[in-house]
C-alpha cells in the first residue's frame, strides 16, 4: 500500500457529514417545490450538497424558476426545518473517530457552510462532542465571502489552526467540498450519501461508505485501539 501524505490536522464538514442532516434538507427541499408543481431531481440534489443555504436556495429558486424570492423560499424552509435540527443523529463512525484523534492530541476543526444559527440549532444536543474540536469555520464567518467550491472555508480553518494546507485532511460528503479541499491544496477523504455515484468523486483521494472504514495509519494517524468500544454521545 503506498503511504499518504503525513497529516497533522483534521477538517470535518458538518452536513451529511458529521451529522445526518442531508436526507432532512432534501425532504424539506422537496417540499417546498412541491408547493409550486416543481421536483428537485437527482442532478439538481446534487449540486445542492455543501453549498451555504443561501447559495442553495438561490439555485433552487432559479432552476425550478419558482415565483418566490430567496428570502422568502428560506423562510418556508426555516419555518420546518428547525423543529427537526435537535433531533438528527451523528452519522457512523464519526464519534469513534473524532474522540480517538483528540485522545492523541490531533488537532480537528468543523469548517461547514451553515450559518450560526443553524449550527447551534443541529449541534445543541452535542455540545460535549463537538467541545473536542479546537477551530470551527461558519458560514456566516465574516471572514468568508465565498462558499464551497471555492476553498476560502478550508484556508481560514488552517490558517487558525496553525497549519499547513498540505498537512490537513478534509473529510467531505459533498462534490462541492472535495472541489474546495481539493483548491485550498489539501488531501481530501469523500464520504458521499448513498444516493450519490462514487465514480462522481475521482477527485477525492480517497472514497468511503462510511468513516467506519477510515484506516488512521494509511494518513500517518495514529491507529485505533482495537480493544476500546466507541463512546457514546
Amino acid at each position: 500500500m503506498s503511504v499518504a501524505p503525513k497529516i497533522t490536522h483534521v477538517i470535518y464538514d458538518l452536513d451529511g457529514l458529521l451529522l445526518d442532516t442531508e436526507p432532512l434538507h432534501a425532504k424539506v427541499n422537496q417540499a417546498i417545490a412541491n408547493r409550486y408543481g416543481k421536483t428537485i431531481d437527482h442532478q439538481l440534489q446534487c449540486q445542492l450538497c455543501g453549498r451555504k443555504s443561501t447559495d442553495s436556495a438561490a439555485l433552487i429558486v432559479e432552476t425550478l424558476k419558482l415565483p418566490v424570492t430567496v428570502e422568502a423560499y428560506l423562510q418556508e424552509k426555516d419555518a420546518i426545518i428547525y423543529q427537526y435540527y435537535p433531533h438528527v443523529p451523528p452519522l457512523p463512525g464519526t464519534v469513534r473517530l473524532t474522540n480517538h484523534l483528540a485522545a492523541h492530541n490531533v488537532p480537528q476543526a468543523v469548517a461547514t457552510s451553515s450559518a450560526s444559527r443553524p449550527f447551534s440549532a443541529k449541534t445543541e444536543p452535542h455540545q460535549a462532542w463537538f467541545s473536542l474540536f479546537q477551530c470551527i469555520v461558519r458560514g456566516d464567518d465574516p471572514e468568508l465571502t465565498r462558499g464551497k467550491p471555492d476553498p476560502d472555508i478550508f484556508l481560514i480553518t488552517a490558517r487558525r489552526l496553525g497549519a499547513e494546507p498540505e498537512r490537513c485532511l478534509v473529510f467531505e460528503d459533498s462534490l462541492a467540498g472535495v472541489a474546495a479541499a481539493r483548491a485550498a491544496g489539501m488531501s481530501v477523504v469523500a464520504v458521499p450519501s448513498p444516493e450519490m455515484d462514487p465514480e462522481a468523486y475521482k477527485d477525492a483521494h480517497q472514497v468511503l461508505e462510511t468513516l467506519e472504514e477510515f484506516d488512521p495509519e494509511y494518513w500517518q494517524l495514529p491507529a485505533f485501539d482495537r480493544q476500546v468500544s466507541a463512546p457514546t454521545v
